[in-house]
């Protein structure tokens, strides 16, 4: 009687495969503090990505948008804030 050999066991499978992370989940939360409207689109179209493809990430991705969204409304605050402050150093009060 022979040994079984691991061909003749239905249970032993290979192991799954590790899919790597999404690049653009990485670019969106990169930049999320560099350019964040572009940390924006990339964070959608890497969410898009990993649900299409099974890759890691999402966590990454979710980062990034909600990082972005925050500079950028921060960033839109910021620019109104200083065409305020522009506008009313021009007048004088006499």
């Amino acid at each position: 009687m022979s040994q079984p050999s691991y061909a003749d066991n239905p249970h032993a499978a290979a192991a799954p495969a590790v899919r790597g992370t999404n690049v653009m989940a990485i670019l969106s939360l990169v930049f999320a503090f560099v350019f964040s409207p572009v940390g924006i689109v990339l964070g959608h179209i890497a969410k898009k990505q990993i649900h299409r493809t099974g890759e890691q990430g999402s966590g990454l991705a979710t980062a990034g948008l909600v990082l972005s969204y925050i500079f950028t409304i921060l960033g839109i605050l910021w620019i109104i804030f200083v065409f305020v402050l522009a506008a009313n150093s021009g007048s004088t009060a006499a």
